[in-house]
């Protein structure tokens, strides 16, 4: 009997899953780590102690769990949040803490530096879009520009997956979805320009950019002694989260949608065609010959969870006591609460925001409030304020001409059903949810699984996968929502300049 393992690194959490020949899981682990905010707009990982240490003790217990002879791994897939920038030395020691994703917003002066620097019509040439928090360049030119004692002594600028892989098997690579996070230092073709690099790094700084789903490595003795894998395990590439989460939902052909409701909010299109908006982005995708819409929220869990510490902790403790779940607890009355939360509007801006406004300055914001208001209101308000984020995706989607066949959602929100509903609700569109939600590392395992040779493309399992729960927009609280979500849009542009005051 084969197995393939797959281990994803996410924002507050790391999980991994050991699938066997028939793609069924046969165990799965999951280890949880903080995040650093040390100033606002700072959002950083200890890489060795998160990302390293999680991926072996997630490693570790599937084999325990599982029991299986590490010989019988035949292949393992990673992914990692993606487009973070992290300065390693020749031994791949980090120099400092891993700067994050969009989430982490430092770089706004280099970014505006850059567009000075290169000019709209340059930007658009390069970037197809404007500069955002998004982009690893501008960080590594924050570095730069802030730490050249961590710049001088930089070897590589990797993004996680890329640490990970090097870390298992002492080869430095990125895979080509993650690879355009680091323009200009590439070619469209994903090869390292050194002319296009020179005013961030010099080209032998960067990782070798090949295939998501081909064997670049394999386990060398230090990674086996630490992770329990077998000397020689083939690994993959590695890959962003989101795009390993895509997969485990099946978005395998156009039309086909993901929306990843974890501690941010991730969006996925496949498309048949390479479509560019200022407002998304736009790249090649894991699945041959076709092309990714995507975008990102800043927000979606880690507001969830700002509720639950700051207004609801009172459910946290209680928690403790008798083993129910805060977040389940937060659940209690909200389905009562009409469209709308009684006249309270949120903008989930609590961390700037990415897509679709592109606005790392943006802040939130509670409209509305009276005092009969109730916390109960305000964190169903909190929901809908993300649910008319992601609608406005989707409303952007379908005005390039690209239908939404299918909209499956992923992730640790998936465990809120009023939450599902609210978007199905806001948006007016059926979303589904998978059978197997374990997310990312069940996409990592199923990648492994085809390198490994069990299929001979991922196509091949589009009905393995299918949806295990579908949540129908009620037309009455669509036409409700509409009036509110007109509201949300006007408060943003409305309050754009007092925002970027503060």
């Amino acid at each position: 009997m084969h197995y393939y393992m797959g281990i994803d690194v996410g924002t507050y959490e790391s999980k991994g899953v050991l699938i066997d020949e028939s793609f069924q899981v046969i165990a799965r682990k999951a280890v949880r780590h903080g995040l650093e905010n040390p100033e606002p707009g700072f959002f950083e990982h200890d890489a060795e102690e998160v990302w390293w240490g999680d991926l072996c003790k997630v490693s570790q217990g599937l084999i325990a769990e599982s029991g299986v002879d590490p010989a019988d791994i035949k292949c393992l897939g990673t992914s990692a949040l993606g487009a973070d920038c992290l300065a390693v030395d020749a031994n791949c020691k980090p120099l400092r803490k891993a700067i994050l994703y969009g989430i982490d917003s430092r770089a706004s002066a280099e970014i505006e530096l850059l567009n000075q620097s290169y000019g709209e019509e340059k930007i658009q040439e390069i970037w197809g879009r404007p500069l955002c928090s998004s982009d690893v360049a501008p960080k590594i030119l924050w570095i730069k520009r802030n730490e050249p004692e961590v710049y001088e002594k930089t070897a590589k600028f990797l993004t996680a997956t890329s640490y990970l892989t090097a870390k298992l098997t002492g080869n430095y690579v990125i895979d080509k979805f993650l690879v355009n996070t680091f323009a200009p230092c590439y070619d469209k073709e994903g090869n390292i320009d050194p002319a296009g690099a020179e005013p961030f790094c010099r080209a032998d700084q960067l990782a070798e950019c090949r295939k998501t789903t081909e064997i670049v490595g394999t386990i060398t003795p230090e990674a086996s002694a630490a992770t329990g894998l077998a000397v020689g395990t083939p690994v993959l590439t590695g890959t962003d989260d989101s795009g390993a989460e895509a997969i485990s939902t099946g978005v395998f052909k156009p039309g086909d949608m993901m929306v990843q409701l974890g501690s941010t909010c991730y969006f996925i299109y496949c498309s048949d065609e390479l479509v560019k908006d200022d407002r998304l982005w736009h790249d090649s995708f894991i699945i041959p010959d076709t092309f990714s819409i995507s975008g990102g929220t800043n927000t979606a869990g880690t507001l969830t969870r700002w509720f639950r510490d700051t207004i609801f902790f009172d459910k946290l403790e209680a928690e403790k006591k008798t083993g129910v779940k805060a977040y389940q607890a937060m659940l209690e009355g909200l389905e009562e609460i009409p469209p709308g939360s009684d006249g309270l509007i949120t903008l989930p801006y609590f961390a700037g925001e990415r897509t679709p406004i592109n606005d790392a300055q943006a802040k939130g914001l509670i409209f509305g409030l009276r005092l009969d208001h109730t916390r109960e209101q305000l964190y169903k308000s909190a929901l809908e304020g993300i649910a008319y984020s992601i609608a406005q995706h989707f409303d952007i989607i379908e005005s390039l001409g690209k239908p939404l066949e299918k909209i499956m959602i992923v992730g640790g929100g998936t465990k809120n059903p009023v939450w599902l509903q609210i978007i199905a609700d806001v948006s007016g569109r059926e979303v589904h949810v998978a059978g197997e939600t374990i997310g990312a590392a069940y996409g990592d395992a199923l990648m492994a699984a085809l390198a490994g040779g069990e299929i001979s493309t991922l196509g091949a399992l589009d009905g393995f996968i299918k949806p295990e729960k579908t949540f129908v927009p009620d037309p009455e609280k669509v036409k409700a929502y509409q009036h509110y979500r007109r509201i949300f849009e006007a408060l943003y542009l409305q309050n754009k300049e007092l925002m970027h005051l503060i």
